[in-house]
């Protein structure tokens, strides 16, 4: 498929295709939209920012549109986190905007107004509901949600969900679903536990499985040999860069998230934290503000790992090497999204070697060893199989070997970038936002051109 035209949309869809600024589907779309438009199961399995939520959402959207008779809830959603509903939400209003399709999402951390508002939407039915588990079993708890009409249930981030232990609230969720339905499943990752769900939820599914477990091509990876002590320094050293526009740092507890940004503060950096312990709506004013380029530096437990789509962000920094070697690729997926690219950088101590060790493994590659600046002095020796003495590369040092995928690499002293013959122009991929696409004839109907109502919300 070159184009979303080729997919026989309902001219809705097209229409929200066309305002959204998309044009050409990302593989996951392509393999996976033709298969949910004939009604089957599928199993998805894609890196962040491959397009996984419009692969779900326009064939659904299709199918609602479709249905003259449709009442009550057409398509549950389930995500893990209050965030991934929202911006779910966003797409679902963007693409919808000059379809007749409703959607509401609902998770938790809102006062009593809002659970009211989540009511009549799962009452009275609203066409996509897009729920956190947690928050829809408090309303099923309840007794007055009914799904008897529903057609399409869809698990987004599932391996994430199961990480966050929504297993039971799952099961839960669906025994109160209508057994004859279309059940799609998409995920970063596909453990044993996933296969496990899916064979308990969904019925002979398909499964497409796009590039799993590899960093995104235009994504620059370079690490640091660093003691704990010197990892705040090092950052703020980093941060001197100022070529770097928009920077998420990734911190492993909210312990540290909470002590980097008293840090970056107290330097008069740009700098805000997300973490559980903040009220949702403070985590929604920091989000707004990073996003709208007010605030340059995010720094972030591991929350934001998936599924926020913040799009050209120029460099993310993993104070801790991530303790999962899957969850690598999400947090460097935060860069390099759609046709952009990017930089991303972690900190690996004298304890987390062999951490990362696994990670190079799941990657197939080494990743790219940076020398520290001078002031700070000699930082461990790489040697990801420390129980044995031998570094699995046959070198460690205090920098430089390795790939640095995509791009330009560094190897000055003190520093990041520059310095040494990079390895061409990264591959971009992923569909092209903003551009108008060219229309193709639609058959009769035509559809409404998105001139018609002005700017849709952006997703």
């Amino acid at each position: 498929m070159s184009s979303f035209y080729d997919f026989d949309f309902h001219d809705g869809v097209l229409d929200g295709i066309e305002a959204m600024g998309f044009d050409k589907p990302t593989p996951i779309q392509e393999k996976t939209i033709p298969l949910s438009l004939e009604g089957r199961d599928l199993i998805g399995c894609a890196q962040t920012g491959t397009g996984k939520t419009a692969a779900y959402l326009l064939p659904v959207m299709h199918h609602i549109l479709s249905n003259p008779d449709r009442k009550g809830v057409s398509a549950l959603i389930l995500s893990p986190t209050r965030e991934l509903a929202q911006q779910i939400d966003q797409a679902a209003t963007g693409f919808g905007y000059y379809a007749d399709v409703s959607s509401k999402a609902i998770y938790g951390g809102q006062d009593g107004a809002s659970f009211e508002t989540e009511k009549k939407a799962l009452t009275l039915g609203a066409d996509i509901v897009i729920a956190t588990p947690g928050r829809l079993i408090a309303h099923l708890n309840l007794g007055y949600v009914r799904f008897d009409d529903l057609k399409h249930l869809i698990l987004d981030e599932a391996d994430r969900m199961l990480d966050m232990g929504f297993y039971e609230d799952i099961m839960k969720i669906v025994s109160y679903l209508p057994k004859h339905r279309q059940t799609l499943m998409f995920s970063a990752t596909m453990p044993p536990r996933i296969r496990q769900l899916a064979a308990s939820i969904l019925i002979n599914p398909e499964q497409i499985n796009i590039a799993i477990s590899k960093p995104a091509e235009g994504i620059v990876q370079q690490a640091y040999l660093a003691y704990d002590t010197q990892k705040l320094p090092l950052l703020l050293e980093i941060l001197k860069n100022d070529t770097h526009v928009s920077i998420i740092i990734f911190s492993s507890t909210k312990i540290k998230v909470k002590e980097i940004e008293r840090e970056l503060k107290r330097l008069r950096l740009p700098a805000s934290a997300i973490h559980s312990d903040l009220e949702q709506s403070e985590r929604e004013e920091v989000l707004r503000q990073f996003r709208n380029r007010n605030l340059r530096i995010l720094v972030a437990t591991d929350v934001l790992s998936r599924g926020i789509d913040i799009e050209n962000i120029s460099l993310v920094i993993n104070y801790d090497v991530p303790g999962d070697a899957e969850d690598y690729v999400h947090r460097v997926g935060r860069t390099a999204r759609a046709e952009s690219t990017g930089m991303a950088i972690t900190f690996i101590n004298d304890m987390d070697m062999r951490r990362f060790g696994s990670i190079e493994e799941l990657i197939g590659y080494e990743v790219q060893k940076m020398p520290l600046p001078e002031a700070l002095g000699n930082g461990p020796v790489y040697n990801p199989q420390a129980r044995d003495g031998h570094s699995r590369f046959g070198r460690g040092g205090k920098g430089g070997g390795g790939r640095s995928r995509g791009g330009h690499g560094g190897g000055h002293k003190g520093g990041h970038g520059g310095g040494h013959k990079g390895h061409g122009k990264p591959r971009q991929e992923g569909h092209g936002g903003g551009g108008k696409p060219r229309h193709k004839k639609r058959g009769k109907g035509g559809g409404r051109g998105p001139q018609q109502g002005g700017a849709p919300p952006q997703a």
